[in-house]
């Protein structure tokens, strides 16, 4: 018997679930998101003046989140017409804002390099604040569409994410790395401690080029593209 799309989507929640905190949440987080039928989510946790990409996925063009979220970091948020709710935001809530609930407040350059550059017409964010995060949960579509994911799904995804984030804090492993796989994350602990490649390789049991690969996926995942921007990134 085929499954239902409903029943693969509770399968998917629940998976979820029982992956929080976990370093397979981002796999099994990012095909429930994809189902949502959108284009690009991204996960940034401000602690002003601080800015973490905590996720960030484009399901057609994976360079392309990677950019943006680089772009957002290097002072980028600092122009979100978002930035003042999220700090009015009350522990325990979130609240779904609308890219046309935002237009008024969003310059012409925000504009141009978040959303008509890269083609995404569409965004719905969630504003998700727990006891020691604040996070913006944002789905991107590039249609024109009222909204870029059905509400309700949206508020799920943040409530979950918001979750991991926290649950992961408890794990000693900075919060942007808990998306990466395992080896991923090994590799960036041993460059934040200042060990050479050679050196963490010897410390997971693989070769030094496996090493550099590892390291470059990871960067990928994080939007980041440098030793400094790893340091400025987990330094929260």
């Amino acid at each position: 018997m085929v499954a239902s799309p409903m029943s693969t989507m509770a399968r998917m929640i629940e998976t979820c679930l029982e992956t929080l905190g976990s370093d397979t949440f981002a796999v099994v987080f990012s095909d429930f998101v994809e189902t949502m039928g959108i284009d690009q989510v991204m996960i940034f946790a401000i602690d002003e003046p601080l800015a973490r990409c905590l996720f960030s996925r484009h399901f057609g063009n994976a360079a392309l989140a990677g950019e943006l979220a680089a772009a957002y970091l290097d002072g980028g948020y600092q122009s979100d017409p978002l930035l003042p709710a999220l700090r009015k935001a009350t522990a325990g809530t979130v609240q779904l804002w609308r890219l046309e609930d935002i237009q008024s407040g969003m310059d012409e350059a925000y504009r141009a390099r978040f959303f008509d550059g890269p083609g995404l017409r569409t965004k719905t964010t969630a504003i998700a604040a727990g006891d020691t995060l604040r996070l913006f949960v944002s789905f991107y579509s590039t249609e024109l569409r009222g909204d870029a994911c059905d509400p309700d799904l949206a508020r799920l995804a943040a409530r979950m994410a918001l979750m991991h984030f926290e649950r992961a804090l408890d794990t000693g492993i900075p919060a942007p790395l808990t998306v990466l796989s395992s080896r991923e994350q090994a590799v960036c602990l041993g460059i934040l401690a200042g060990r050479k490649s050679e050196a963490i390789a010897g410390d997971i049991g693989v070769a030094a080029s496996s090493v550099i690969t590892y390291r470059k996926r990871a960067y990928t995942k994080l939007g980041i593209s440098s030793r400094a921007e790893l340091f400025a990134l987990c330094s929260g």
